[in-house]
């Protein structure tokens, strides 16, 4: 690689609050600043998100792209990377491969994609036009990095990749800001619930595929199926969204509004966590989930659906459950059973705090990407 430190340039849509702006900036901050520097592109906006990547040197550009098609963004990216001259483009998601022909166009080595999730129009990957574009450009690209199991299995067989220009790297949890408080579960600052009450959350957006209505009818299914819960139960939304307007209603409709908290966005996620006794995830696709490994890196027991590469994080039975997609009453069921035993819930949170640190960790995620750069670059794979 030389003395001078490879710049890499990630192509992102945009920089907010979200599991993959947040394993790129835990990456940026962690990655040897003597091997790598770093610019972020997105091809919308930044939002304050940004001012959690540490570094001085990185530069983040806004490209403020035009809804729909916008062919000028593509001619102001290429401007960009002539100016630039990095070593490594790596974009993100299907919203940016397309992003992969500038990166082509100015002669950038080495290209990589990664593939995080699954878009929101297709949650499960069917969608014969994305799979046709991914295909499009996959002449451009030297290297995938998909997060879970189910993504670099579409990408072998819906696209066509082969196998040796993919690496899967799973996302590694910061356990310096996500650990057990240390005397016991930590008010969230406000919040409306505390002692003697358990407090059932969930993290993200609040939008189609994050699907927090179903955790919310399992929350109503729970209580009327055990209207002893009442007293103790509390519900509690952390993110904003579309859906929030509609789980307002079914909770309102039900008589419960009162028993449920909605936080909106928030930048104290730790915390929040912090203040949990049992974590839901009641996605109906998702690629390695950030928010899931950070609540197991809590030590909170999990219910997560048996979606994408949740089955990766929780082991049913010991770290927490899984549940099918969509299904309340099963996972009101699943609900009833951590109410009911308090010492389950510890058990699972202890097994999931040691299963997310033996497997996740945030240095284990930072040694794959830099074996990853190294090896491109030095292998000169883009010549």
């Amino acid at each position: 690689m030389g003395a001078e430190a490879a710049r890499v340039v990630h192509v992102i849509h945009r920089l907010g609050v979200g599991g993959l702006e947040n394993g790129l900036v835990n990456l940026i901050n962690h990655l040897p600043a003597d091997e790598f520097r770093h610019a972020v592109v997105c091809l919308t906006e930044a939002t304050d998100f940004r001012n959690r990547i540490r570094r001085q040197d990185v530069a983040v550009y806004e490209m403020h792209k035009r809804e729909g098609q916008d062919f000028g963004l593509y001619r102001r990216l290429y401007r960009l990377l002539c100016r630039l001259r990095p070593a490594i483009v790596h974009t993100r998601n299907l919203a940016t491969v397309e992003c992969q022909l500038p990166a082509w166009l100015a002669g950038v080595p080495v290209r990589i994609h990664g593939e995080h999730g699954w878009d929101v129009f297709d949650p499960e990957g069917k969608n014969r036009k994305y799979q046709w574009l991914r295909r499009a450009f996959r002449p451009l690209i030297h290297h995938y990095v998909p997060l879970s199991r189910q993504l670099e299995a579409y990408l072998v067989e819906s696209i066509g990749v082969p196998r040796e220009k993919i690496t899967r790297i799973c996302n590694g949890v910061d356990t310096d800001r996500f650990h057990p408080p240390a005397g016991g579960r930590a008010p969230i600052p406000g919040c409306p619930f505390g002692a003697g009450q358990v407090l059932i959350g969930t993290v993200g957006r609040m939008h189609g595929v994050k699907d927090q209505i179903t955790l919310v009818r399992a929350f109503i299914e729970l209580l009327r199926r055990h209207p002893e819960t009442r007293r103790s139960a509390r519900l509690v939304l952390v993110g904003d969204g579309p859906l929030r307007p509609v789980c307002e209603t079914l909770l309102h409709q039900a008589g419960l509004a009162d028993l449920a908290w909605f936080a909106g966005e928030r930048d104290d996620i730790p915390a929040v966590l912090r203040g949990l006794d049992l974590f839901v995830l009641p996605s109906r696709a998702e690629g390695i989930s950030n928010t899931l490994l950070e609540a197991m890196a809590t030590g909170l027991p999990v219910v997560a659906t048996a979606v994408g590469g949740n089955p990766e994080l929780v082991v049913d039975g010991s770290t927490g459950r899984l549940v099918p997609a969509g299904d309340w009453q099963t996972l009101a069921c699943a609900l009833a059973d951590y109410l009911a035993n308090p010492a389950l819930r510890r058990q699972h949170g202890c097994s999931a705090l040691a299963y997310c640190r033996e497997r996740f960790s945030l240095t284990g995620m930072v040694r794959s990407y830099r074996s990853l750069y190294r090896h491109l670059l030095e292998n000169n794979i883009g010549n």
